[in-house]
């Protein structure tokens, strides 16, 4: 009786792994409800470089919350594997251990192979051959199959296929760089000494706009990915901030030209229309959604600062924060149905989300120190920001969901402002 009751617990565990493996070809990572699933990265056969692919792929991994990394010593028997393949595994013992997927790494000189397996149905999900590899080359590789995982997984790759642009602290002043979204091909890109801040990526990732302040004023700034050289623009009065691009490829940006900050939409040859969105009050910090529909700005038209919609067809605008006194930077996200912000709180400032279908807000980032300049990622998932959390001011990111921050690396000194493009970083 005691054979036929344990029989039965292993048929039903079998069965809830079933159920859930039935669900991981595909998941929604957008969705309410953020699926977790378990991967197991086995050692690579061969060593070499594969050591260095396994632990790059690993550390990648960190990065995506959905994804929750196991190692080998905490599965029964550990490296249940013979080779690459499915043949090669005994999956038993990773079904018992409520393993949902697993990868295996072959390397034959500098050749390297990796597969990634469903553990109940067996199936192949991801599987990449590289050839050439050498140890200079493994970081690349490693956040190629990476990449190639999550767009399985989930349909998007935004995070691996994009580049941050930020500034960074030089010699006195600012200057912007780049860095993939792992802090990898760290670049500097202006050389305009002063202070040259809040980057702002064109929507095909060929330019960057950004200010810079030094004592000839506020300067808008353009920098050009082809040619790898900036321009520099002055305007009429004392202000040129937040310089953003529209999904059409003109810039939206704040301007003094009648005394006080207010946005402006430029024409290709860098004139200002009228204010998109007039009033007695200070306006900054425009966000559009990828359709064009929608900006989100910061504005000071009730008292203190407040993050304010306009709907771009209509003119209409309207209020989208109510709570707290002291709200900035706003980032509306791809498909226009959320915004982050940053909030003033007694302690400190943080990230705050507000999904403007429901009209339901909450907090995604909990310091310590500061937290602010939320920038979305292209598939609206992650969320960079700057904080003050470690000392100094270094970037991190979080997901919309408010999953626990990881920091990226920029090298020493103080990083701040981060924006997501949609290129891929410099080589």
């Amino acid at each position: 009786m005691r054979k036929t009751w344990i029989l039965t617990c292993c048929l039903l565990l079998l069965l809830a792994t079933n159920v859930h493996a039935a669900d991981i070809t595909s998941f929604d990572i957008f969705g309410p409800a953020q699926t977790k699933v378990n991967i197991l990265v086995l050692p690579a056969k061969g060593g070499g470089v594969g050591n260095s692919f396994v632990g790059v792929v690993q550390n990648d991994i960190g990065f995506l919350p959905f994804l929750h990394l196991v190692y080998p010593n905490e599965v029964l028997g550990g490296d249940t594997s013979k080779g690459l393949k499915a043949e090669n595994i005994d999956f038993k013992p990773l079904l018992l251990g409520h393993i949902d997927l697993v990868m295996t790494t072959g390397v034959n000189g500098g050749n390297i192979e990796a597969r990634v397996y469903e553990t109940y149905s067996q199936k192949l999900l991801v599987g990449k051959a590289y050839s050439g590899v050498d140890a200079g080359g493994v970081v690349r590789v490693g956040d190629r199959f990476s990449a190639q995982l999550m767009r399985v997984l989930t349909g998007k790759s935004g995070f691996f296929d994009s580049t941050l642009a930020f500034s960074k602290r030089s010699r006195g002043g600012k200057e912007i760089y780049t860095a993939s979204a792992l802090g990898r091909d760290l670049h500097q890109i202006t050389r305009d000494g002063g202070f040259n801040v809040s980057p702002s990526w064109s929507k095909n990732g060929a330019h960057i706009a950004y200010t810079n302040i030094s004592d000839k004023g506020h300067r808008l700034g353009i920098w050009d990915r082809a040619g790898r050289f900036s321009r520099l623009r002055k305007f009429p009065g004392n202000i040129a901030i937040s310089p953003t691009y529209a999904p059409d490829g003109r810039i939206a940006v704040a301007l003094s030209l009648h005394g006080h900050a207010e946005i402006y939409m430029l024409d290709g040859a860098m004139n200002p229309g009228k204010a998109l969105a007039p009033s007695w009050g200070i306006s900054v910090s425009p966000s559009f959604d990828l359709a064009g529909d929608k900006m989100v700005f910061c504005s000071g038209r009730m008292g203190g600062p407040q993050i304010f919609l306009l709907h771009t067809g209509s003119g209409q605008v309207e209020r989208v924060t109510y709570e707290g006194s002291y709200n900035t930077h706003p980032s509306l996200s791809p498909d226009g149905r959320f915004v982050v912000f940053a909030r003033m709180t007694g302690a400190g400032q943080r990230i705050f989300i507000r999904d403007l279908g429901v009209n339901q807000e909450r907090q995604i980032t909990f310091g310590p120190g500061n937290d602010e300049d939320p920038s979305f990622d292209p598939d609206g998932y992650f969320v960079s920001f700057c904080s003050t959390r470690l000392g100094g001011s270094k970037i991190f990111v979080t997901t919309r969901y408010g999953d626990p921050a990881k920091q990226i690396p920029t090298g020493p000194g103080d990083a701040m402002a981060p924006a997501w493009g949609v290129a891929p970083a410099l080589n």
